[in-house]
Parts: C-alpha cells; sequence; structure tokens
C-alpha cells in the first residue's frame, strides 16, 4: 500500500476527506495525491505522523518500480510496527507517548504492570519488567 492508500486509509477512519486534511494541516490543495511520486518532506511527514497518531514510519514505505521497499531492516520490526498501527489501543499509548509529560506516561506505565503483575504473577514473580 502506497503513502497516499495509507492516508485515504486513516481519513475514511477518522471521517475527514483527503481535501478536509490538506486544508486542516496547510497542504496544497491536491498536493496528498502525489505523495507516491516525489519524496515528502520530513516535516509533511510529522505533521501527518501527528494528525493520525501513527508511527513517521508508517509513511516511509516506498514504492519504486512496483516493489516495495521497506523502511525497517527486518521482518519482526515490520510486523511490531504493523500490529501496532493495526490496533487502536496501541496507537493511542504512542500517542500519548509522544504528546504527554514523560513523568505522567511512566506513572500511567507502572500502574499498567503493576496491574500486569498482579494478574500475572507466575510470569514475572521477581521481575521488574523493564524499569
Amino acid at each position: 500500500m502506497g503513502r497516499y492508500e495509507k492516508i485515504k486509509f486513516l481519513c475514511k477512519e477518522r471521517g475527514i476527506t483527503i481535501t478536509g486534511l490538506e486544508k486542516e494541516l496547510g497542504f496544497a490543495r491536491g498536493s496528498l495525491s502525489k505523495i507516491d511520486k516525489n519524496q515528502p518532506s520530513a516535516d509533511r511527514l510529522e505533521k501527518l505522523s501527528s494528525y493520525f497518531g501513527v508511527p513517521i514510519e508508517y509513511f516511509l514505505e516506498v514504492q519504486n518500480f512496483g516493489h516495495i521497499q521497506e523502511y525497517y531492516e527486518d521482518e519482526e520490526t515490520a510486523r511490531l510496527a504493523q500490529e501496532m498501527f493495526d490496533d487502536p489501543d496501541m496507537r493511542a499509548l504512542f500517542h500519548m507517548k509522544k504528546n504527554m509529560d514523560a513523568s505522567k506516561f511512566k506513572a500511567h506505565m507502572n500502574m499498567m504492570k503493576e496491574l500486569y503483575r498482579l494478574e500475572h504473577p507466575e510470569e514475572y514473580p521477581e521481575d521488574d519488567m523493564g524499569d
């Protein structure tokens, strides 16, 4: 799926048109329809990433001569990124991490880790789960 198709998908998910997105982000009308032909600027990708709450890497997949050149160096990283994008809760978590004060986010993560430890004591009897 090219960048434009991804943007169309995200717009549909959000209930916004491509033209509406272009207007909201300050892009020229019709400019997103050319996003697969030209390498977009980092600023443009950051605006799209922030607006949709997805990692910027999601838009870095490039189509070249009918095959896809992946941004990721290994399949595991690409798979995890795709799983994160496909899961609305994971996208929300990523969005919160980007936009929330670091100490508040850490407090939320610690609470979730502790709840997990309580539900699964057999998995982490002494482990701090990466704290």
